[in-house]
Formats: C-alpha cells, sequence, structure tokens
C-alpha cells in the first residue's frame, strides 16, 4: 500500500514542475514511511510513498512491464496476485510485489483487466508506446482516491484531495468500481455485479456457504511480509474477524514468519461499553490484547488532524475517526503495519436500527444497496485515512468481492429484522456462525446488539464534543450558517464547527 500522486499531460515538463511535484507527494508521506520515489516520462510524473508489506525488500515503485514500455504507480492489494502470474507464463517480473501483476495484465488484456484482479486498489497506469493512460479504483472504494484537471489540460490523480486540491481547476472523488481512459477522456464503470441494478435476489439463505465465504475473505487477506494484528471493539462484526483470523492464522505463511499468536486492538474512555466486551471477546479466543484509553479531551485536541488527515466534514465520520485516529498511532508505536477490521457488514446486511422500519424485503434490498455504494464517503473513507495518518493499513474482508456478492444474492426476506420471531438486526450473520459444535464466539456476543462506534468507545464522547463546538459556534453565527456555506448547509452547532476547519484546510473542495 502507499500514497500515489500523478500529474498527466502537464504543459511543463520542466525541472519547476517535477520539484513542485514531489512537494506535493510530501504531503502523503504519512501514508508511506518506508519508500518514496518520482518517475518522469515526458509531460507525466507518477509520484509514490511506499507502505511496504508485501515484498518489503524489492517492490519499490514505479512498477513495470519487461521492457519499461508500461508503468504502474499502484496503492493496493492484490489477493489473487499468484494466480494470476500463473495465467502470465511468458512474462518476466522484476519483483514478488503483489501489485506487479497489473502492467503485465495490461499487456494481454488491455484496459480490459481490472476485473480479473481480486483486492483493493488505486491504480495509474501509463502506456509510453502511446502516451496514453488509465486509473481505476476497487469496487467499493476501499482506497481513496481523487482526480482533477489542471487549465493547461492536465490531469491530476492522488489518495488524498490534499494531493491536488491547491493546483487544479477543478477536482473530485474518483468513482468506486470505475476507470477513467485518457483515450475516451471519460470514466465507465468496470464493475457490475448483479446487486448493482437493485433488482430483488431469489438465492434461499444457506449459512454455511455465507460462512465460508466470510472464512475466505479473511484467509486471503492474511497475505503479509510484516507483523498485523485485528481491530476488536467486541461488537459482533469485529468479533468475528478476530474470531475467523484466530481460528485459520496457524496454517498460514505470515503464522510461520510471525507465530499463531493474534494481537489485537481495542480503544475507548475509561470504563466504555468496548473495552469491556473486547476484553472478553479477546479472553475467549486467546489473542494477546492491547487495550488503549484516551479522555474526551484527547479527542478533542486531535480534532483538527482528524479533519485534516480523513478530508470530511460529515460529523458521524469525524465522531468515529477519532478514536480510530487516536488508536491507529499506538498501533504502529507496536511495531505493527496493518490490521484487519470489521467495516461493511452493517450496509450489507442492514444492521442499522432503522432497518426495522423496512416495510418490504424490497425496499430492505434497496438500502442496503444504496448503503454500500455510499461506503467510500463514510466508513471506508475513516478506516482508509485515520489508519494511513499513521502509516498503518486496515483490510475489510466484509468488503469482499465474492462475499459481497454472496451475501447479495441472499432472498432479503431472510435479512428482515422481526423481532416476534426471535430475529434481530444481522440475523443471517449471527446464525451462520452459531456452530454449537464448535462455536466462533459467546453466544450473548454472538447476539450482541450493535453499538454505533463513536457510542461504544464511550458514551461522554458525543456529549463532549457538542459541549467543545457549542464554545466556538455562536446563535448568531448558525443565523447566517446557510449564507456561509450554501452548499451543504450545516444544521447543528457540532457540524458549523468541523465545517470552519474543512474549510480552512481545503477552501476549494465541495463535497457531495
Amino acid at each position: 500500500m502507499c500514497g500515489i500522486l500523478a500529474v498527466l499531460g502537464c504543459s511543463d515538463d520542466s525541472r519547476a514542475k517535477r520539484v513542485r511535484v514531489l512537494e506535493l507527494s510530501r504531503r502523503l508521506k504519512h501514508r508511506g514511511p518506508d519508500w518514496s520515489g518520482l518517475h518522469q516520462h515526458g509531460d507525466c510524473f507518477l509520484a509514490h510513498q511506499r507502505l511496504a508489506i508485501v515484498d518489503p525488500a524489492s517492490g519499490d515503485q514505479p512498477l513495470f512491464n519487461e521492457d519499461k514500455s508500461v508503468i504502474v504507480t499502484v496503492n493496493g492489494e492484490i489477493y489473487n496476485h499468484e494466480e494470476l502470474r500463473k495465467q502470465l507464463p511468458n512474462h518476466k517480473f522484476r519483483t514478488g510485489c503483489d501489485c506487479d501483476v497489473i502492467a503485465h495484465l495490461y499487456e494481454e488484456h488491455g484496459e480490459d483487466f481490472v476485473d480479473m484482479l481480486d483486492g483493493i486498489f488505486s491504480f495509474v497506469l501509463l502506456d509510453t508506446r502511446d502516451n496514453s493512460f488509465i486509473v481505476a479504483r476497487d469496487a467499493i472504494g476501499v482506497t481513496s482516491l481523487y482526480i482533477g484537471w489542471g487549465l493547461d489540460g492536465s490531469v491530476w490523480i492522488s489518495s488524498e484531495m490534499k494531493g491536488l486540491n491547491d493546483d487544479c481547476e477543478h477536482f473530485e472523488c474518483f468513482p468506486p468500481g470505475h476507470l477513467y481512459s485518457s483515450k475516451e477522456r471519460g470514466f465507465r464503470r468496470w464493475y457490475n455485479p448483479p446487486w448493482f441494478s437493485e433488482a430483488t435476489p431469489s438465492t434461499p439463505y444457506d449459512p454455511l456457504v455465507l460462512r465460508h465465504t466470510f472464512e475466505q475473505a479473511v484467509i486471503k487477506r492474511l497475505m503479509t511480509d510484516v507483523p498485523f494484528g485485528v481491530l476488536l471493539s467486541g461488537g459482533l462484526d469485529s468479533s468475528l474477524v478476530a474470531s475467523v483470523t484466530s481460528r485459520y492464522l496457524a496454517n498460514t505463511k505470515a503464522a510461520e514468519q510471525w507465530g499463531s499468536k493474534l494481537h489485537s486492538f481495542c480503544v475507548g474512555l475509561e470504563g466504555s461499553p468496548d473495552l469491556k466486551a473486547a476484553k472478553e471477546v479477546a479472553d475467549y479466543l486467546g489473542t494477546v490484547h492491547h487495550e488503549f484509553t484516551f479522555t474526551v479531551q484527547d479527542g478533542i485536541d486531535a480534532i483538527e488532524d482528524v479533519i485534516y488527515h480523513v478530508e470530511t466534514y460529515d460529523v458521524t465520520t469525524i465522531r468515529a475517526s477519532t478514536p480510530m485516529f487516536l488508536m491507529s498511532r499506538k498501533i504502529k508505536s507496536l511495531g505493527v503495519k496493518w490490521v484487519i477490521s470489521g467495516e461493511g457488514s452493517d450496509e450489507i446486511f442492514g444492521g442499522y436500527l432503522y432497518f426495522h422500519k423496512a416495510p418490504n424485503k424490497e425496499e430492505f434490498h434497496r438500502e442496503t444497496c444504496r448503503k454500500i455504494k455510499a461506503l467510500h464517503q463514510y466508513d471506508c473513507l475513516r478506516a482508509n485515512k485515520s489508519t494511513f495518518a499513521w502509516g498503518l493499513e486496515a483490510r475489510v474482508p466484509f468488503l469482499d468481492k465474492a462475499f459481497i456478492n454472496t451475501a447479495m444474492s441472499i432472498d432479503p426476506e431472510s435479512k428482515m429484522i422481526k423481532r416476534d420471531e426471535g430475529r434481530i438486526e444481522k440475523w443471517i450473520l449471527r446464525r451462520a456462525f452459531d456452530d454449537e459444535e464448535h462455536p466462533y464466539l459467546p453466544k450473548h456476543i454472538l447476539y450482541r446488539q450493535k453499538e454505533q462506534f463513536s457510542d461504544g468507545v464511550g458514551y461522554s464522547w458525543i456529549d463532549g464534543l457538542k459541549a467543545h463546538a457549542a464554545k466556538h459556534v455562536t446563535d448568531k453565527m448558525m443565523l447566517n450558517a446557510g449564507n456561509i456555506y450554501p452548499h451543504n448547509t450545516p444544521t447543528t452547532k457540532e457540524a458549523y464547527y468541523y465545517r470552519m476547519i474543512f474549510e480552512r484546510f481545503f477552501p476549494q473542495a465541495k463535497l457531495s
């Protein structure tokens, strides 16, 4: 994984432009503290900041094909790279890096290879033979990516907004599951799963199929040459991730290198629900558990840094990102480079409490589709940027392509919340891992009701944020909110406070 920055087709290929690209690339240095580089081909610049996880010794970027006519800079993990290499017997690979397959797949298949990649990724590929390029982002938008356009006709690509906002006339979020082609000068969607149409599926629920698909999603993410751990809040999703990881770790290459004892991490205010529940799950699974506490003031002091790194003014995202941001710093200090996390389950299975209001299965399914399509703006943004602020990567097995396809093909009647029948939210996921002979989790954890992440870390956290914002935003300021911020006008003092900070860092941005 890394931070990438590319400037393509600029009018100036001078030394000054190279210096400027290097300067902007350094704004992404937190994402990749292990190595940095810049490659120039004519009027195109490809820069990266690398966090080395697979083949740390030789996987530095950019990556090339055999004759170096195809150049790639990429932020990602390609979990099926070994299988893809076998499909390319006539190609010679320069590194053992999982992303090395991208240039060679392009040689074989042109622009139509992206759907062959199983993983998370954002990449820029430059074909020097005709000076064309393509840019692509993973299916759900687990990796962050932005695109901008300069007045000189240049196209800018960056893992974070701060890499291009000062130099582009217009910039926007690069849409997940899409490819941008310089030949077509536009986007096209490469990710076209059956559920995307939002038509109601009809596959009967099979708990063993769902369980097996999720286990495979976790196992494939244990690809690593560096130490890792699991984020454990004690809720259903993170507990299942930790349980499956713990169960299958011993038979992986990761265990051969780093041992079969799984490390788990939790954050919260002193005495918070998450700390208590996570400790119970950790004891049950036998993980090496690390518990981090913070105070409300610690969180408030970090708010400006959080908004700078996460690049949003969304209230819920900032509330949840702050504890994760603080925890990530502690985790990185222990020498851990990546963690496995539980984002995405609530969107896929209708885990939010308001889903009990769904009038029928059709509406339930449409809402889950809508939530998944928006993940890149919220939970994926939080999980990616609050960890990468400290050079820590988060992997999310619930957002595995195969798992999403399996879960979203199930008749949504099985997902609906029916308390009179004993079916609480995410019942089908709980039932899939309710194994009497070889339990994954204790029953009361498996059927624990959901806590919002920012509630679970401690209920006084939200109250503290609201009180702090009220000291900085007056009633008179709120009366003029619509004039000051006509786009996405803040409606609370907390939202206004975050917006003021965001606009100071990114005055040109207009987030949807």
